[in-house]
């Protein structure tokens, strides 16, 4: 993630009410909206909502309430003025910038994360004596999209291709394995391309059976 136009941080409190056959529902949702590494684009925002409608939400720029129904009209102009605005407002920095070093730097910092790892390796087959196995592998991308083609002499296989879905790893990165099961020829050239956010031209490993697998671990 090379660049972050806005990232907003979210925060849902949810009260239902349930009379007989009928459920009520009121929910508070907070949101913190900056741009910049130093905060100086800080904006709270607390919106207000009953049955999913929003009658009225604060925002911290305007530092004021603004209604959206007759019932939120009317308690805007009361929170306005009486103190509770003050108070909202003190959340611009005790919710939105208390809580910026831990989502920024999670999120932000992702942009410093190295190009997949590519790898081509062969797979024992079992079930077919003429054909063989290979599995090309994408290690440690971030974000998530991510293509693998698989290449016989430049043209696109589109057969005998199976792929695992995009796999996390359990720290924000990812891994996908592809695999293509084919009938040796000599002289053919077999590749796999890998097409991510991370690689504007793509990047294309190709398979040299010549090479033994403890000489392409090291490569």
């Amino acid at each position: 993630m090379a660049t972050l136009n806005s990232l907003r941080i979210p925060a849902l409190f949810l009260f239902t009410l349930l009379l007989g056959t009928d459920a009520y529902f009121y929910s508070r949702q907070s949101e913190c909206h900056f741009s910049s590494n130093d905060l100086h684009d800080l904006e709270y925002i607390d919106r207000l909502l009953f049955n999913k409608l929003e009658f009225m939400r604060y925002n911290s720029t305007l530092n004021k309430f603004i209604g959206y129904t007759e019932l939120g009209v009317k308690n805007a102009e009361i929170w306005n003025t009486d103190g509770t605005v003050e108070r909202w407002h003190k959340d611009l920095d005790g919710y939105c910038r208390h809580n910026d070093g831990i989502y920024s730097t999670a999120i932000l910092d992702k942009k410093n994360i190295p190009k997949p790892t590519i790898k081509i390796r062969s797979a024992s087959h079992s079930s077919h004596k003429h054909t063989s196995m290979l599995v090309c592998s994408a290690y440690d991308f971030y974000p998530r999209g991510i293509k693998l083609t698989w290449l016989r002499d430049g043209k696109e296989v589109t057969h005998d291709v199976t792929s695992t879905e995009e796999l996390a790893n359990g720290n924000w990165l990812y891994q996908i394995h592809s695999h293509l099961e084919y009938t040796p020829k000599s002289g053919e050239t077999i590749s796999c391309r890998v097409e991510h956010a991370s690689l504007p031209k793509g990047k294309e490993v190709k398979w040299d059976p010549n090479i033994s697998e403890v000489k392409r671990n090291k490569v």
